[in-house]
């Protein structure tokens, strides 16, 4: 498969735009990712014509808005630029399939930057460039570099990459009624390890031809936001309880046995989300079910990620 086009804060690939005429490179996103990511860095201070290294910037609540002006010199508000730059990149945007921005920045920080008010800072902004790049695309995986070292977080942004890439890849080829319908089914478990899958099928069992395009908008924007919730280790136990359900006429009483044993020490944090899903593609092997085949819940991503043997 090739390549998946994903945005990113130029400084983390190492590029030296950063305020001090640094970066902040990243080894996991470089190293790890890089294998299946195709980056397309973006900065948007230097976007907008700014040097490296350059003043530093911070953001300021002035009366009812925020504005990112210099600390030194509060006269110098590079607000407005900033955010002319992020519609200007509205088409660059539009390809993508996820988002890494630099955690803290007045410019791309996604959540949680300092605002400073009478000269007092509350860590509740969002960088200027990173609120208009969001708001024009509602439906892109974001995620801070920071936050990526966390494995739930981590699992979850690239598996919602995953997701919009192959919805991507649906529009490409034409949706119809039958590929949305199928979409959602190879994707039904994987909804059901973040919440209740019930709403996104109600909508789809409305579906015709004169509202397929209204319904197929209106179902990848429920999705993508449904996938955004983490996904827990009691969730992940009802899916795969739910799989194991497929089994009941295939496994021996000691197959059997042995498969929940796995699943309570799953359920109890003993061993790793890795371990069941192996062993229920073990079972599956022997005994083929077309509709486990085609679902994505236990080959979301390439295996070589090794995302969920860290869930």
């Amino acid at each position: 498969m090739k390549k998946i086009p994903i945005g990113i804060s130029s400084c983390l690939l190492g590029e030296k735009v950063r305020f001090d005429g640094g970066h902040k490179q990243d080894a996991y996103i470089i190293g790890t990712l890089g294998e299946y990511f195709e980056f397309h860095p973006f900065c948007p201070e230097m976007g907008i014509g700014l040097s490296a290294p350059r003043p530093t910037l911070h953001l300021v609540k002035i009366d009812q808005s925020v504005r990112c002006v210099g600390i030194k010199n509060p006269d110098w508000d590079v607000t407005e630029p900033l955010r002319d730059y992020a519609e200007q990149q509205k088409q660059r945007h539009a390809d993508l399939c996820g988002y890494i921005l630099k955690k803290g920045s007045p410019s791309c920080g996604m959540e949680r930057v300092k605002v400073y008010s009478n000269n007092h800072p509350r860590a509740d902004g969002v960088g200027i460039y990173a609120e208009v790049m969001m708001r024009n695309n509602p439906l892109l995986p974001v995620e801070e570099e920071g936050r990526l070292g966390d494995p739930g977080l981590r699992e979850n942004f690239i598996q919602r990459v995953y997701v919009l890439y192959r919805w991507k890849t649906l529009l490409a080829e034409g949706i119809s009624a039958s590929g949305l319908t199928r979409f959602h089914a190879r994707h039904k478990l994987i909804i059901m390890s973040h919440d209740d899958y019930r709403d996104l099928g109600q909508l789809l069992a409305g579906l015709t031809k004169a509202n397929l395009v209204q319904v197929a908008e209106q179902y990848i924007l429920q999705l993508m936001n449904t996938l955004k919730k983490v996904a827990t280790r009691k969730s992940h136990v009802n899916v795969l309880q739910h799989i194991q359900g497929y089994l009941k006429k295939d496994l021996s009483p000691d197959d059997k046995a042995e498969l929940c044993e796995v699943i309570e020490r799953y359920r109890n944090g003993y061993i790793p989300l890795i371990v069941p899903i192996t062993l229920l593609k073990h079972h599956f092997r022997k005994s083929p079910d077309p509709y486990i085949e085609d679902s994505y819940y236990m080959s979301p991503y390439p295996q070589e990620l090794q995302l969920i043997n860290q869930l």
